[in-house]
């Protein structure tokens, strides 16, 4: 049986989620353990810097540890990224990462290292869906078997991304996009989603990608759920719009309304 560790990187959760997506895990065959701190409080973040870290770290360390699964998102991957110690062990043997929205952050580190990491929902969803939700369905079997039975990209082009914001975050560190791609053999697709950013927000981030080359760079771009993104009148445009007319100058596919991003049938995503 494969071993699930649960950990908080980022903002605190309620005890209730995570112990009720234990049980639903277990449910599934999973053995499941949690980290020290994960339920732990630090104003908005679940531990200090050190215990949140903590945790990480010894998912990665522990060789029985098959997926490391980040309780939720919120604040906080940004404070540990750079502090992470890796395992030494062949990259075929690390733990799978799963998760999405802060946790961008630690996909990025993954996909810089050519490991793949799960963009899925996380205990919240694993607490409160119910049994016959096809994001649940898919997600327990892409965590048994490492295989989604949806679109996944391109054939052949790895996936890379996840929240815009932390992208944009990541922009000028040693964990940006262009840092990743710089490592993929062929272009890769990028998946971008977001919630709660005004619209002229996500048009900011989006022309920073568009001058730092990195939408030159990819094969085609995933256009996820921006959920609460209200559209502004001023920008003259939906915000689905103004995603279109920074997109317009390329020549590759684009996927629109995507089912990835802050909704409850948050489709997992195998990235690269």
């Amino acid at each position: 049986m494969k071993h699930i560790r649960i950990v908080s990187p980022s903002g605190v959760i309620e005890p209730e989620y995570i112990l009720l997506a234990v049980q639903r895990l277990e449910g599934w065959g999973f053995i499941v353990s949690v980290g020290s701190h994960a339920l732990a409080v630090n104003g908005r973040f679940a531990g200090t810097v050190d215990e949140r870290l903590d945790d990480l770290n010894e998912a990665f360390a522990d060789a029985s540890v098959d997926i490391i699964l980040c309780s939720r998102g919120g604040y906080g991957m940004q404070h540990l990224v750079d502090k992470i110690v890796l395992p030494s062990r062949p990259k075929s043997e690390w733990p799978l990462v799963v998760g999405f929205s802060d946790i961008t952050v630690l996909h990025a580190l993954m996909s810089l290292h050519g490991v793949p990491s799960l963009h899925a929902s996380m205990c919240k969803a694993l607490a409160t869906l119910p049994e016959d939700s096809e994001a649940l369905k898919l997600l327990k079997n892409a965590l048994k078997s490492g295989k989604i039975e949806v679109f996944s990209g391109i054939e052949g082009h790895k996936v890379i991304g996840g929240n815009l914001s932390l992208l944009h975050a990541l922009q000028g560190t040693p964990y940006s996009l262009n840092a990743i791609i710089d490592g993929c053999e062929k272009p890769p697709m990028l998946l971008l989603e977001d919630i709660g950013e005004r619209h002229y927000h996500i048009d900011r981030m989006l022309q920073n990608l568009r001058m730092s080359g990195v939408l030159s760079r990819v094969a085609g771009v995933i256009v996820g759920q921006f959920t609460d993104c209200e559209d502004d009148a001023l920008m003259g445009c939906t915000v689905y719009e103004t995603i279109a007319k920074v997109l317009a100058e390329y020549n590759y596919p684009i996927v629109w309304n995507a089912p990835y991003g802050h909704i409850d049938e948050n489709i997992p995503i195998f990235l690269s």
